[in-house]
C-alpha cells in the first residue's frame, strides 16, 4: 500500500489541476439562470429588487432630498412627524405594521404628507385602520417557484389619463382588495381580472396610498418594454413639490434583525472569497482526507453512520396547508386553524373547550384580556364550521385575521 501512495497522490493532484483548468475558464460560456430571489433592496440589481425604482426618485422629484431609513415609523432621522409636504415610501413583501406603527403613519399623513405603501401582504391592524380587507394572508411556506407568472396591472381613469395595461413575464403574487369602503376609498388601479389592487384614502391634509403588487416596482418589471411609464404614473400621486422623501427599509429587516447585526468574519472566511485559493485548499483537504482514510482502512473496520432522525412534522404541515389551499378546501383548512386555536386555549389558559358557550367566552375574556365581542365572533365561526357545507375564500381570510389579532392581543 505504501509503495502505491505516491502514485495515488500524484494522480489525484493531476485530476485536481485538470478540474481547476476546466472550471476556471471563461465563465461567460456557462449557461446563465435567472436569479429569482426577491429582496426589494434598493442596492440590489437582481431582477426582483428595487434599484431602478429608488434611483429614479431623484428624476421624479428633483427638489426633494431622498434618504433611506431602517428605523421604525416616527423615529426617522431626516423626516419630521410635524412638517408638511414630505413623503414616505415603503416597498416590501410584508407590511407587518402593528397598531402603534400604523397610528404614527396616519398621524404623519394627517399633518399634510403622503404615505405610499406597496406590499403583497398587509397586517390585520392596517386592514382595520384603513377600513379595507386584502386577499393575502401570511403563507410563509410558499416559495418563489409556487408564484404565478405573467403579471398584468392597469391604472384607473380617472384619476389617471388612460387605462393602459402593463405586462411582464415575471412572477406575481396576485394580491388584491376583496373589500373596500367606497365612501372613504378611491380605487386607483386593478389587476388582470379587474380586482382593485391600488387604493387611495385621505387622511387630514395628507394622503394614504396602498398598493398590493410590489413586484410592479421591481427591476425586472420596470425595465421590461415601456413599464417605466407605470412607475412614473403610480408615483405621480405624490405631491411633486415634496421637500423630503424617506425610503423605508424597516419592514424589510423587521423579521431579520440578526442579519442587521455586524458579524466578525474569521480569517478563513476572508480567504474563501478568492475562488482559486478556495479550490486549491479544498483539493488539498480532500487529498489528505483520502490518504488518511486509505491508511485507516487496514487498521479499523468500517463503522456504519447512523443518521439523525429527521423531523418531518413541519414539512407535513406545510404540505397539508398547501394542499387544502390549492384545492380550495377552505372548510377543512378553517377547521385545522380552529383546532389549533382550541388547543392553544386549553394549554395556555387551562380552560375546557368541551362547551363553547357564553361562560367559556366570559372566562377566556377575563384570562386573555381580549375583547369579549372578538372572542364571541371567533367562537361563533368555530361552531358554524361544524355544520357548514362549505367556506369561501373571504370567510377563510377573515377568520385567519381574527385569529391573528387574538394571538397578538392575548
Amino acid at each position: 500500500m505504501k509503495k502505491n501512495t505516491p502514485y495515488i497522490l500524484g494522480f489525484l493532484l493531476l485530476a485536481a489541476l485538470i478540474v481547476l483548468f476546466i472550471t476556471g475558464g471563461d465563465k461567460n460560456t456557462n449557461s446563465r439562470k435567472l436569479d429569482e430571489r426577491i429582496t426589494y433592496r434598493k442596492n440590489d440589481k437582481m431582477p426582483y429588487a428595487t434599484y431602478v425604482a429608488y434611483n429614479n426618485l431623484e428624476h421624479l422629484f428633483p427638489k426633494a432630498s431622498i434618504s433611506a431609513s431602517r428605523l421604525e415609523p416616527g423615529y426617522w432621522d431626516s423626516v419630521s412627524m410635524y412638517d408638511t409636504r414630505q413623503a414616505y415610501i415603503a416597498i416590501t413583501d410584508r407590511f407587518s405594521a402593528d397598531k402603534d406603527e400604523i397610528r404614527k403613519l396616519i398621524s404623519f399623513a394627517r399633518a399634510g404628507n403622503d404615505v405610499f405603501i406597496s406590499a403583497r401582504y398587509i397586517s390585520a391592524a392596517t386592514d382595520n385602520a384603513l377600513g379595507c380587507s386584502s386577499s393575502a394572508f401570511d403563507l410563509s411556506f410558499i416559495s418563489v417557484s409556487d408564484l404565478k407568472e405573467d403579471i398584468v396591472v392597469s391604472l384607473n381613469k380617472p384619476p389617471f389619463t388612460d387605462t393602459l395595461r402593463y405586462r411582464y413575464p415575471g412572477r406575481t403574487f396576485g394580491s388584491y382588495f376583496s373589500e373596500v369602503d367606497s365612501s372613504t376609498t378611491e380605487i386607483m388601479g386593478y389587476d388582470e381580472q379587474g380586482r382593485p389592487n391600488f387604493i387611495h384614502l385621505r387622511a387630514g391634509d395628507g394622503h394614504f396610498y396602498v398598493h398590493l403588487e410590489p413586484l410592479a416596482f421591481s427591476n425586472y418589471f420596470l425595465l421590461h418594454k415601456n413599464n417605466i411609464d407605470y412607475y412614473e404614473k403610480a408615483l405621480s400621486v405624490i405631491d411633486e413639490g415634496v421637500s423630503k422623501i424617506v425610503w423605508d427599509e424597516y419592514y424589510l429587516y423587521k423579521q431579520r434583525e440578526n442579519q442587521r447585526k455586524p458579524r466578525n468574519e474569521g480569517w478563513l472566511s476572508v480567504l474563501f472569497r478568492y475562488p482559486a485559493f478556495k479550490a486549491a485548499l479544498l483539493t488539498a483537504i480532500f487529498t489528505l482526507g483520502f490518504y488518511v482514510l486509505m491508511e485507516m482502512r487496514r487498521k479499523q473496520r468500517y463503522i456504519p453512520v447512523l443518521k439523525k432522525p429527521k423531523n418531518d412534522s413541519l414539512d407535513f404541515v406545510k404540505t397539508i396547508g398547501r394542499l387544502y389551499y390549492d384545492k380550495g378546501d377552505h372548510r377543512n383548512l378553517c377547521r385545522k386553524m380552529a383546532s389549533y386555536f382550541l388547543e392553544h386555549v386549553r394549554n395556555r389558559y387551562k380552560l375546557s373547550t368541551g362547551r363553547l358557550d357564553d361562560e367559556f367566552v366570559r372566562n377566556l375574556h377575563y384570562k386573555s384580556g381580549v375583547d369579549r365581542n372578538e372572542i364571541s365572533d371567533i367562537v361563533s365561526f368555530v361552531k358554524y364550521l361544524e355544520q357548514a357545507a362549505g367556506v369561501n375564500q373571504q370567510q377563510l381570510v377573515h377568520f385567519h385575521k381574527q385569529l391573528e389579532l387574538f394571538y397578538q392581543k392575548a
